[in-house]
């Protein structure tokens, strides 16, 4: 399935291109995830997701397969699995930076896959979905990233800044851990249950009509 999502920043748009493009800088911005390992261009982490009482939890890693600057667009793959082995999501997520005079507006473009619990929702419900953790994503990234001074580099020994090509190392930003998304918190809740309402109200109706016919078939 195909979702779009669309937000202003205000900054430049080589400096939304500079922060949007620095996953350890932008993932504590992002609702539900972690980074957990960078190996190069590598990125491994989780994101947990809650409904109710149950709490899931997908392992994965992203990966840069495009990163056009002068064409300020970039592609970036991601794939996860359900720890418990009961679904597995992948996405191809194409952003596009378009400079608005002085301001920067992001274009996002993902082509997601997803099975298990999570497809059960729908196009509908995870459109509305994404749009609100856009949203909060947004909020943190406008409140604690841009504007701010970009993490010092890790040196080496010898002084130098550490290499991609030394192998895996743990995110530059690490102290921080990601909260569940609630799925039925009150920032997401909504639009999900605008959708799921019709179908309960349905089935609500349909439990209805069975418990009168099987009761009139008792007194029968």
């Amino acid at each position: 399935m195909e979702l779009r999502n669309d937000f202003v920043v205000a900054v430049p748009v080589e400096e939304a291109w500079k922060v949007l493009t620095d996953v350890e800088r932008i993932a504590p911005c992002m609702p539900g995830a972690e980074l957990t390992e960078v190996d190069g261009e590598v990125y491994s982490g989780h994101v947990k997701v809650k409904v109710g009482p149950v709490t899931a939890q997908y392992k994965g890693k992203a990966q840069f397969v495009e990163k056009d600057e002068a064409a300020r667009k970039c592609v970036l793959k991601a794939e996860g699995r359900d720890t418990r082995g009961q679904g597995n999501a992948s996405a191809l997520i194409t952003t596009t930076f378009t400079d608005e005079g002085g301001k920067t507006r992001v274009e996002i473009v993902t082509d997601l896959t997803i099975t298990g619990r999570a497809a059960q929702f729908g196009r509908g419900v995870l459109a509305d979905v994404s749009s609100k953790l856009i949203g909060q994503f947004v909020t943190c990234l406008e409140t604690n990233v841009i504007g701010s001074e970009a993490p010092a580099q890790t040196p080496t020994a010898g002084g130098e800044e550490t290499a991609a090509s030394e192998g895996p190392r743990a995110p530059q930003q690490a102290s921080y851990q990601a909260e569940p998304v609630d799925l039925l918190g009150s920032n997401v809740a909504i639009p999900v249950l605008k959708r799921l309402i019709p179908s309960l109200i349905g089935a609500f109706l349909a439990l209805k009509i069975v418990k009168k016919i099987f009761r009139r078939g008792r007194k029968a």
